[in-house]
């Protein structure tokens, strides 16, 4: 099937209203992703930034660029111009630096905090007495150039199924404990990002808004990983 194609599949399944389909494009060329443009879509995501940073500067400006892999803070100044949601904030060293940088190109960037939820050595992520302590943080309060918009998961890689819930389902909670706590009066704190080609549809049934799903709308990857 087509990418075209493949983009319509899930946009049926998905309520647009409800959940936002974040196509990831790493590792695909930009022909690739102005394929799945031109077919309607506007939101991608990338993990690497010296690919996203090419992408951008020949792809159509409207895109919405996510950044959802795990991020440098000497990497931020070369995507604060134009990203869209950085959904990898996983420190609040990071955090600094995405505000500075935001300053800078005179924006307000929205941001996700990346939670671990993963029984994996692998991932990234805050845990969830760090993303408390991270919003209690009066060096937090003070930027003005960052908005947190909601949380941001990845489940185990595991065929399990009752492991990938559960972790769904655990986030799913201290998301609305932060909503409660921290947000209470914020009606942009509403994302919560989880879900992939292979747990999609467990995610939505557990809260998610967001789901972020690459292979099974493009195909093989064009771009060998460095």
């Amino acid at each position: 099937m087509s990418i075209a194609n493949n983009l319509l599949k899930y946009k049926k399944e998905l309520d647009a209203s409800a959940v936002q389909l974040v196509a990831v494009s790493k590792y695909q060329d930009a022909d690739a992703v102005l394929e799945a443009y031109n077919a309607g879509h506007r939101v991608f995501g990338e993990n690497i930034v010296q690919e996203l940073v090419e992408k951008q500067a020949v792809l159509p400006k409207d895109i919405e660029w996510h950044l959802i892999g795990h991020l440098q803070t000497n990497k931020v100044k070369y995507i604060a111009p134009f990203i869209s949601v950085i959904e990898s904030v996983d420190s609040l060293k990071l955090l600094q630096e995405i505000n500075k940088q935001a300053a800078k190109n005179n924006r307000t960037i929205d941001c996700l905090l990346q939670v671990y939820i993963a029984d994996e050595d692998t991932k990234f992520g805050l845990g969830f007495d760090e993303v408390v302590e991270l919003l209690r943080a009066e060096e937090f309060t003070v930027l003005k150039n960052v908005r947190i918009v909601g949380l941001m998961g990845i489940a185990s890689n595991t065929d399990t199924e009752k492991q990938i819930r559960d972790e769904f389902e655990e986030l799913k909670v201290l998301f609305d404990g932060v909503k409660v706590s921290f947000f209470r009066k914020d009606d942009y704190f509403k994302e919560l990002s989880m879900g992939m080609s292979s747990d999609y549809k467990i995610a939505i049934e557990e809260g998610s808004t967001m789901v972020r799903i690459g292979s099974s709308i493009f195909g093989k990857r064009k771009i060998k990983e460095a």
